[in-house]
């Protein structure tokens, strides 16, 4: 089994409860991993997960705004796995990194994982 990782994916967007949020925009982190079962030698592209196969499909969703990342996670998540019937799980952490909270200093954000076994 192989693993293959797209981290630290810095996006702008519109997701968020708050008005201001979907008015403003915020930056986001993402951060995915997809495993998936391989053929004994990987060679070609055809033999592993194509990752800007993968980026195009975070890209997209990050250009549709959500109301909640636990939506935007699942739907992410959802996609990813329509590219192979050979990926096994997927985890995704989308960190929005300027929270609408008064005087708080940090990230805030969330993890989803699914596995297909």
């Amino acid at each position: 089994m192989f693993t293959i990782h797209l981290n630290n994916l810095v996006f702008y967007a519109y997701h968020g409860m708050h008005e201001e949020e979907t008015i403003v925009g915020n930056d986001f982190e993402v951060s995915v991993s997809v495993s998936f079962n391989a053929a004994d030698k990987v060679a070609e592209l055809n033999d592993t997960i194509n990752y800007v196969s993968v980026y195009e499909i975070i890209k997209q969703h990050f250009a549709q705004p959500q109301k909640l990342l636990e939506t935007l996670a699942q739907n992410i998540t959802q996609q990813i796995h329509k590219i192979d019937d050979r990926i096994t799980s997927i985890n995704i952490t989308i960190h929005k990194k300027n929270a609408p909270i008064s005087n708080f200093i940090g990230t805030v954000g969330v993890t989803y994982s699914k596995s297909y076994i």
